[in-house]
């Protein structure tokens, strides 16, 4: 099946920093390239962890909080420090000066071949708005944001036609009158025709709901014997 990997989408052109980066030096670095955090790697590569806009930004929290501005952070932001267990690191991230004491470690990585689904999933789980991407001994490859994983979505529809047709299983004939029709608007694809069974039906619905880049999936099958009662049965919808 045709999938979208996020070797796909990822951006390969990473900056990162030392663990002895100073903390200004990783502030002007994320004004500088334009991003929002920035991987901390050790001599050989390996990736130690993360140092976030939000990391940097605890200095600024804190001194709010604690040098007569009546600032506490939100409350929302606060339960999501304590679901993550991050509770107490707030002050002592505050104290930092270099990127290893401000890093989040460890980072959450994802390997290149993973799906692009696999890895929403993980951002989702983690809470977290990007991945490390690292190969088998864990160094930086890349790293892949949730802008990224939207590049899946703005795929060309003859691209994903082509792809859909690709993933249908093989024994299905296309487009003729006992085949299956593929045609996709705006990313939605739209299955039509018919297949000698129900199964085969259902399998071809299921495996394009599972490329990555489809918008949504309209089934307009029929098929000639429903096999899953081993009753024969004609022009039936799935």
């Amino acid at each position: 099946m045709v999938r979208i990997s996020v070797r796909d989408v990822m951006t390969t052109h990473v900056a990162s920093v030392a663990p002895d980066t100073p903390f200004k030096d990783v502030a002007e670095l994320l004004v500088r390239r334009g991003v929002s955090a920035v991987p901390v790697l050790e001599e050989d590569g390996r990736v130690a962890g993360v140092v976030s806009e939000g990391d940097l930004l605890r200095k600024e929290e804190f001194r709010e909080q604690y040098y007569g501005e009546d600032y506490r952070p939100r409350l929302r932001a606060r339960l999501g420090r304590r679901l993550a267990g991050r509770g107490a690191d707030g002050q002592e991230k505050a104290e930092a000066a270099t990127a290893a004491e401000l890093m989040s470690a460890p980072a959450v990585t994802v390997a290149p071949d993973v799906s692009t689904v696999t890895a929403a999933r993980l951002m989702d789980e983690h809470r977290v708005k990007r991945l490390v991407v690292v190969d088998a001994e864990g160094r930086l490859i890349g790293i892949v944001s949730r802008r990224d994983l939207l590049k899946a979505y703005v795929r060309d529809d003859a691209e994903l036609k082509s792809w859909v047709e690709e993933a249908i299983p093989e024994q299905s004939r296309w487009n003729d009158r006992t085949g299956i029709v593929v045609q996709v608007h705006d990313g939605i694809v739209t299955l039509s025709g018919c297949t000698s069974t129900r199964t085969e039906a259902a399998a071809a619905v299921r495996m394009a709901k599972g490329l990555g880049g489809v918008v949504g999936v309209r089934d307009g099958l029929e098929w000639e014997r429903d096999d899953r009662l081993e009753l024969p049965l004609i022009w039936h919808r799935s």
